[in-house]
């Protein structure tokens, strides 16, 4: 699934002009990102959790030259999914 595709779903659902929706998931994915970038934790729940994490330094290796490299310390957005999406994964793994 693609931005496209919420889109037109939001379309659809909301019964809106595929204008509209657009704006409306622009404007969802521009706050996320504005609260990601200020530090803060995005809950949504029964989906999951977004979260500005440390990123420690540590030495990675080229899998094609084999040279190591240094990753430097900075930050990482992780995401850990809701109960809810963790019971669908495993329904329909089986």
């Amino acid at each position: 699934m693609i931005k496209a595709d919420i889109v037109d779903r939001v379309s659809e659902v909301a019964d809106v002009p595929r204008t509209k929706a657009a704006l409306a998931v622009d404007t969802i994915f521009g706050a996320m990102k504005a609260a990601l970038r200020d530090g803060k934790r995005i809950e949504l729940r029964g989906f999951g959790v977004f979260q500005v994490r440390d990123r420690k330094r540590g030495v990675g290796r080229n899998p094609k030259t084999g040279v190591e490299v240094a990753i430097t310390p900075g930050k990482t957005v992780r995401f850990k999914p809701g109960k809810d999406l963790r019971d669908l994964s495993l329904e329909e793994a089986d």
